[in-house]
């Protein structure tokens, strides 16, 4: 069989998915239909729909295009079964039942942001990071009934360093992970295609990935140092770790995108803000103080901490919750 050859559905939303779909079309592989979320309102008045980024893609390359609201619609899994694919494609979409996954003869594969079986679930990366894990990386695996529990294809392995990011990694994985997807299409192509079973681990071994919401973000500053320090990182840019600053019986709630460890003996209370008024900004935790460098105030553009504290008026007893 050559690459034309073999009918291909890629199911995709975020950036995340573009760049294995792109692969996959400047490779020389037939797309035959692109799945996506429906566009979503943009405005309160709901007047402006915003296309997914693969949407925007497809359209592009002029690939067909399917945007179901249900994915066990009648009629939308007929459109599927018309497109005839041999093999299906998923990459950062949400779960598929088994009468859309289960079909096709040279089965559907996911690409996963982690080493499953950890990190099963909606954010890998955030949540690998907020763990301080020092490695992390991406998997193929064939789907099966339960989220992210089928067998392992292919996976590659990437160090996560101090100060990296959900930002620094997500686009590394996003990279590695169009090198994967190309390697796992091309081992179904050429007959080498293989797979096992994931490791079996206890639950007490097992971290789980769960979806991010907002309380999630909250940074609950009676952890350790390096655990608030990974919090925000795991969260930056995207949602963005946040907080409530108080000061001169003022609330204002502050997002942090980027911090610093600067281990050191105190007895502040946890919380305490410590600022030379100029240049610095630092928060009181347990083993040092969590340096804050980029933060956004609600309603302020996001902001360097210099610029922050030169308008800055109330300098004087501070502290976060």
């Amino acid at each position: 069989m050559e690459k034309k050859d073999l009918r291909i559905v890629y199911f995709g939303t975020p950036d995340f998915a573009v760049e294995s779909l792109r692969r996959l079309v400047e490779g020389g592989y037939q797309v035959v239909g692109v799945v996506t979320t429906p566009d979503k309102p943009v405005d309160r008045h709901k007047n402006k729909l915003q296309p997914s980024p693969v949407k925007t893609y497809a359209l592009e390359k002029g690939l067909p295009l399917l945007q179901p609201e249900k994915l066990k619609d009648e009629a939308f899994v007929e459109q599927l079964r018309q497109l005839r694919p041999d093999l299906q494609i998923v990459v950062a979409f949400r779960m598929l039942p088994e009468v859309v996954w289960g079909w096709p003869r040279y089965g559907t594969f996911n690409l996963h942001g982690s080493l499953l079986p950890q990190y099963r679930g909606a954010a890998p990366i955030n949540w690998a990071i907020i763990n301080g894990e020092k490695e992390t990386g991406i998997t193929t695996f064939f789907l099966e009934k339960d989220i992210d529990t089928g067998e392992i294809i292919y996976q590659t392995k990437i160090n996560i360093g101090e100060n990296d990011n959900f930002e620094t990694i997500h686009d590394r994985l996003m990279l590695l992970g169009g090198d994967l997807v190309l390697k796992t299409v091309d081992a179904v192509l050429d007959g080498t295609i293989s797979s096992v079973p994931q490791p079996s681990l206890s639950p007490e071994e097992m971290k789980p990935a769960p979806k991010i919401f907002r309380e999630t973000c909250r940074i609950n500053w009676a952890l350790p140092l390096n655990r608030v320090h990974d919090h925000i990182r795991g969260l930056s840019p995207v949602p963005a770790a946040w907080t409530l600053l108080n000061a001169d019986n003022c609330e204002l709630s502050m997002k942090i995108f980027e911090s610093s460890q600067e281990p050191a003996q105190h007895h502040l209370k946890t919380g305490t803000l410590i600022t030379d008024g100029q240049s610095y900004l630092k928060v009181a935790v347990d083993g040092g103080f969590l340096v804050i460098h980029q933060l956004q105030i609600a309603g302020k553009k996001r902001m360097m901490v210099a610029d922050f504290l030169r308008g800055w008026k109330n300098k004087g007893d501070a502290f976060v919750h």
